[in-house]
């Protein structure tokens, strides 16, 4: 007999469907107020970071010593900072403290003071026998802390901001302020009007100011468009080289003003360059994959790279997670062509740029990434279909906000000086989204189980092994990079069995790849290393290899020119193929977020 429906019985299923939406709005308000973090993997990492000091009598009575040691020390500095001026004229090498004016009493104090606190806590952050994970989340947010609490951040502890007061009469005060309240106001309409919101204007418009080298685009999928640029020289090396670019960004990192583009430089050398134009993702891309990324963007670009040349070899660079790509893609191709599969074409070269394939290691970015950062990105991606371009950008400002934050609140609010425009500014705030499921993917696959450097990475049903790959490469790694630290990058050597020359070049992960012959202050190291070679540890790689003045681009175009069979007469984008002009539809799709 059918029972009867109980007039208190309740939904199940729609109130667990009720709950997770409450719980996830509650998340994301969290984790707005934890700067995009999860508050969990907060909470817990600074629980373990009080109970291992609870538990630990001898840590807690060292670090009140060290406080009382560091008080005194910095008491007896004071007295002398304020007798003895002339002590004070000591290099800082702290950009923040640079100016001449922080030798003068009462800043040099105030500075004091706060290195001596900065100092403290860096150590008494520290606490063994804590989680590794939550030892990096306890350190980075004490850094964070003491970043904000910077004497440069306010105006009554800032010489700078006096001197720049009384010299400008008052006029950089008044600027300062009218900055602050723009921003506010501009801020509030976009709150309390979101709908009628709009895009706005890049200082470096694309195809006008950037991304101008001339070109055609050859090929167009749904993913991806692939760019031909036309040769300037009267000859070329036989074998045309494919760019992949990141799809976090837009692809004209690369190609900037005609004096930094890097494309631009190497249609000049003599190369028939191509370039991948990923497409900026909209909701109905939610269930493009990581294999999507590979297939449709490296293996098709290059099967139309050698459809549009008739080159059975081609030159490969991979820049950032492109490289990523592009090692999956070139370590898939060489078991798949051992096995008689020849359907795309062979690879001359491997060049990584900044480029992760070993992620135990992630630096920085490496506080985004546990079992509940996933979970909250995953609450909010399921919205949307998509990760937003602004939450990427606030999270690599986030990651250094002493430059990209702090500095620039100083220069604009209190100094009163507006930002000065450069090309690459411009590109950073041209920012892209991501497909929720190839985000889910990559950062589960390979940020939390490191798959690809284990072997378990899959691509069409094949286990990709990097040790597959028999092309020569050039790996460039940077020495202040924030995003592929060149430690991490370096790790490639234990994972490939070819020849590969490392380079570790001066600059950040953007500035020391865009790093121009004749650009000022650059330099960098470079060895090529033998398959045959035994292991060298980063740091005495780094202590034997002599420094080079000068742009990196010339070795690799060197090298790019070593590893091509012979030149040829220039080839020039078909006309059967062309779809538009460079620099693309695609690279024009722009988001509020």
């Amino acid at each position: 007999m059918k029972k009867a429906p109980d007039e208190n019985s309740y939904d199940r299923a729609a109130m667990e469907k009720w709950a997770q939406s409450m719980d996830a709005a509650a998340h994301k308000q969290l984790s707005t107020l934890a700067h995009g973090l999860s508050p969990i993997s907060l909470g817990l990492a600074y629980a373990d970071w009080l109970a291992h000091l609870s538990a630990s009598p001898g840590s807690q009575s060292l670090r009140m010593v060290d406080a009382w040691q560091s008080y005194l020390h910095a008491a007896e500095k004071n007295i002398q900072l304020t007798t003895q001026p002339a002590i004070a004229d000591e290099p800082d090498t702290d950009a923040r403290f640079k100016d001449p004016t922080w030798s003068q009493w009462p800043y040099n104090v105030f500075k004091n003071n706060y290195k001596t606190m900065e100092d403290w806590w860096h150590d008494a952050a520290q606490i063994n026998g804590m989680n590794p994970h939550h030892q990096h989340l306890v350190s980075f947010f004490t850094k964070q802390s003491m970043d904000a609490l910077s004497p440069s951040n306010s105006a009554m502890t800032n010489p700078e901001v006096m001197k720049e007061g009384v010299e400008s009469l008052g006029e950089s005060w008044l600027k300062g302020w009218q900055n602050f309240m723009h921003d506010q106001y501009h801020d509030l309409q976009k709150k309390t009007n979101p709908a009628s919101d709009k895009v706005e204007p890049l200082h470096y418009a694309v195809g006008k100011d950037v991304a101008i080298t001339p070109g055609k685009v050859v090929f167009r999928n749904d993913l991806i468009e692939l760019i031909q640029y036309s040769p300037t020289t009267k000859q070329v090396q036989a074998e045309p080289l494919l760019i992949v670019p990141s799809c976090i960004m837009k692809y004209y990192i690369l190609d900037l003003s005609p004096h930094n583009s890097m494309v631009r430089y190497l249609v000049a050398q003599g190369f028939t360059v191509f370039m991948i134009s990923w497409r900026n993702p909209d909701g109905d891309m939610r269930d493009v994959g990581l294999s999507d990324y590979v297939n449709h963007g490296v293996l098709d670009a290059l099967a139309a790279v050698q459809k549009n040349t008739d080159s059975n070899k081609v030159h490969t660079m991979g820049y950032c997670l492109g490289g990523t790509f592009l090692a999956i893609a070139a370590s898939w191709l060489a078991k798949a062509q051992s096995n008689g599969d020849h359907h795309y074409p062979s690879l001359a070269s491997v060049t990584l740029l900044a480029a992760q394939v070993e992620f135990s290691e992630p630096g920085e970015l490496g506080v985004f990434i546990d079992h509940d950062q996933l979970k909250s990105l995953r609450e909010e991606m399921s919205r949307t279909g998509y990760f937003s371009g602004r939450q990427m950008l606030d999270s690599f400002r986030f990651l250094n906000s002493r430059d990209l934050i702090w500095s620039q609140i100083t220069q604009r609010y209190l100094l009163g000086k507006d930002e000065v425009g450069i090309d690459m500014m411009s590109w950073n705030s041209d920012h892209t989204r991501l497909p929720e499921r190839m985000h889910n993917e990559y950062l589960d696959h390979l940020f939390l189980n490191n798959a690809l450097a284990a072997g378990y990475f899959r691509l069409n049903d094949s286990a990709v092994a990097l040790m597959d790959i028999r092309s020569p490469m050039m790996v460039v790694g940077t020495a202040r990079d924030h995003v592929s630290p060149w430690h991490s990058v370096y790790k490639i050597h234990l994972l490939c069995d070819t020849d590969i020359t490392f380079v570790l070049a001066a600059g950040g992960h953007n500035a020391g790849i865009i790093s121009e012959p004749g650009h000022h202050n650059r330099h960098y190291q470079l060895r090529h290393t033998s398959k045959d070679s035994g292991w060298t540890d980063p740091d005495d790689w780094a202590r034997k290899t002599s420094i080079t003045e000068g742009s990196w681009w010339e070795a690799w175009s060197a090298w790019l020119e070593q590893h091509s069979s012979k030149k040829i007469p220039a080839r020039s984008p078909s006309v059967v193929t062309t779809l538009c002009d460079a620099p693309g539809e695609y690279v024009m799709m722009r988001y509020l977020d």
